[in-house]
């Protein structure tokens, strides 16, 4: 290798001959350098894999609590939409809704919320008026969730 240096190669990461032109050997032999020192030892990756298995398991509990406490967040505003629904539709039509439905008929509501709990919106429970002589058969909405809030209280409770 004739007007070859080797030390320009190793500075510039070049693989020139003292000419400039390309010299092919030169270029195979400094990509079969420089891929040996972009690989990472197997020590390199189990410490990695070990670090990310440390922060999963910090991070992972708290992503579901916090999954779990906005789901229970969502049940309380959609009870709190819907009871103030039922509230208006009472105060301008002097009774009780029917259906929920019927709130979504006369735009009260856009449509009926699913039950973050539940996922379902047919899962509501209808609390009908303790009035015997209120017309209408909606008085107040519960969820139909079993179990318990983050608090204690029953999801059937909020």
């Amino acid at each position: 290798m004739r007007g070859f240096r080797a030390d320009r190669v190793a500075v510039t990461g070049r693989a020139r001959s003292a000419r400039g032109a390309w010299d092919w050997r030169a270029a195979k032999t400094l990509s079969r350098r420089a891929a040996g020192r972009r690989a990472f030892t197997l020590i390199e990756l189990i410490i990695v894999l070990a670090i990310l298995a440390l922060l999963l398991t910090i991070a992972l509990p708290r992503y579901f609590t916090h999954i779990e406490r906005a789901k229970e967040a969502t049940l309380k505003q959609d009870l709190m939409v819907m009871r103030d629904a039922i509230d208006k539709f009472h105060g301008d039509k002097g009774r009780y809704p029917d259906s929920l439905e019927e709130l979504v008929a006369l735009r009260y509501i856009r449509s009926v919320p699913v039950d973050p709990i539940t996922e379902s919106e047919s899962t509501w429970r209808i609390v009908p008026p303790t009035d015997t002589e209120a017309k209408g058969s909606i008085y107040d909405v519960k969820s139909g969730a079993e179990g318990k809030a983050q608090d204690g209280k029953p999801f059937a409770d909020l």
